[in-house]
């Protein structure tokens, strides 16, 4: 009896990746990163990294004892000191992330008209929307597929939304790119099918974030957060660090340790994607949205996980008042650790932007700094952090360029096309985003958030003003 519940228990947990604490290579490479000394640990991950992990090579749990001996690993890690020689300080602690901020540079002040917050805040919401869908369709491709399907299809460099090839295109990219074809799961995000925006995780965090402020108020806190996840998210809906979060509040492991109990996407992109409207909400007050992000993100994240989410909803508060796209970039760091390796990635950028080189150019920069084949590089804050400013500057200021601009480098393309979308829409307003990207959205948002699972997006966007002017 023992051994078949034991059988049927490895088999739920590899049924649903991020439920178990078995990711052991990216829990490796993680640690690494913030700088553990893993001296005392190195034989123990070859060890486990070297048993044979059978047909489940996503997931990967071999066996009960192996479970039980890769959960207390990654307890042991969290005990492992600093490197002496580590570089960077990134804390996680508010107060602490706030007192190793650079000087925050001047901005305008806001005091734009009702109407006036309405049409931004709806750009941002209606362009991260466009920008998400762009994207979605090849999320998890590497580069050259993206490239090989835009191609045949007339669409490269992108300049539209993908659409279903012909039979004859398709053929042309089966030869090319046998394992990535657009197909009939794709209904709905392509062009000529979409009818309304589809459900993504990254539209309903920016549902979510909003749910939260109308539910609990402007002093919401971080148990807050975890507690509408709860009554209102199913599980299943999130993915990486989120989930991983989720079943530890379910284990009462409360804020902020349920971001560290053995959780190695604790520096991926979730948080990243969740700080739109933190920013919408709060028009030329770049630290409090930043503030309002940290409480969201710390009951996920750590360290640089945590600072995209600040550096994003800063960026957006910032774009209400400020239109040049380096000082947008530039007020987004100032609420983040000045040593840490955001701002150091995310300063990279800007040397490149500074010293005039071309948008192919950075695009090569970032993808030599990280492996799109590696799923830690492909899904970590940094690494997209990086693409979203490398859009942002090099978009010409035109939506369909950011975005498209924003998707081509792959990585996390639909995360990466919606923030980069929001950031412009919010900069601009709504009526200046081209109906040819915002049309088929028919003004229709699905979401898997209770309470709002078809919403119209003017609408929720005059919502959100209404909760923000509370």
């Amino acid at each position: 009896m023992h051994e078949a519940y034991e059988q049927q228990r490895i088999e739920w947990i590899n049924r649903h990746a991020y439920i178990g604490w078995h990711d052991l290579e990216t829990e490796h490479k993680q640690a690494l990163e913030e700088g553990r000394d893993l001296s005392d640990l190195e034989n123990e991950f070859a060890r486990l990294l070297n048993t044979p992990a059978g047909d489940k090579p996503l997931s990967g749990a071999r066996d009960g004892k192996w479970l039980e001996d890769a959960g207390r690993l990654m307890d042991r890690v969290q005990q492992a000191p600093l490197r002496r020689d580590y570089p960077y300080v990134e804390p996680d602690d508010l107060a602490a992330i706030q007192a190793a901020r650079p000087p925050e540079p001047p901005l305008k002040r806001w005091d734009g008209s009702r109407d006036a917050f309405i049409e931004h805040l709806h750009g941002g919401l209606l362009g991260r929307i466009c920008g998400c869908m762009l994207g979605k369709p090849v999320e998890g491709w590497p580069r050259h597929s993206i490239e090989v399907t835009a191609r045949a299809t007339g669409n490269w460099p992108l300049a539209d939304y993908l659409r279903q090839p012909t039979p004859e295109e398709d053929a042309v990219i089966a030869a090319a790119n046998p394992k990535r074809q657009l197909n009939k799961a794709w209904k709905g995000m392509l062009r000529g099918t979409m009818d309304g925006m589809v459900e993504d995780d990254d539209t309903n965090y920016t549902v979510i974030g909003f749910a939260v402020v109308k539910q609990y108020g402007k002093g919401f806190t971080p148990a807050d957060v975890a507690t509408f996840w709860a009554a209102n998210v199913p599980v299943l809906h999130t993915y990486t660090a989120e989930r991983v979060a989720y079943r530890n509040l379910c284990m009462c492991i409360a804020p902020p340790r349920s971001a560290v109990y053995r959780n190695p996407y604790r520096e991926w992109i979730g948080a990243q994607i969740r700080a739109d409207y933190f920013g919408y909400a709060n028009p030329g007050n770049p630290a409090q949205a930043a503030e309002w992000a940290w409480r969201d993100a710390c009951i996920s994240h750590v360290r640089n996980g945590i600072y995209g989410e600040m550096w994003v909803a800063a960026m957006l508060a910032a774009a209400y008042v400020e239109t040049d796209w380096v000082r947008v970039i530039r007020a987004g760091l100032a609420q983040i650790p000045a040593r840490c390796r955001l701002a150091e990635d995310i300063g990279a950028v800007l040397d490149a932007w500074q010293r005039r080189v071309s948008y192919e150019q950075v695009v090569e920069m970032i993808r030599t700094r990280w492996n799109e084949a590696d799923r830690h590089h492909w899904c970590h804050t940094n690494s997209n952090a990086q693409i979203v400013a490398a859009a942002l500057l090099w978009g010409e200021d035109d939506y369909g360029k950011t975005i498209c601009r924003a998707v081509m480098p792959g990585f996390d393309t639909d995360c990466n096309g919606a923030t980069a979308g929001s950031l412009w829409g919010v900069m601009h307003g709504a009526s200046a985003i081209p109906d040819k990207w915002s049309g088929p959205m028919k003004n229709l948002l699905r979401t898997g958030v209770a309470g709002y699972h078809t919403v119209s997006i003017s609408e929720l966007a005059r919502e959100m003003v209404e909760v923000a002017l509370r």
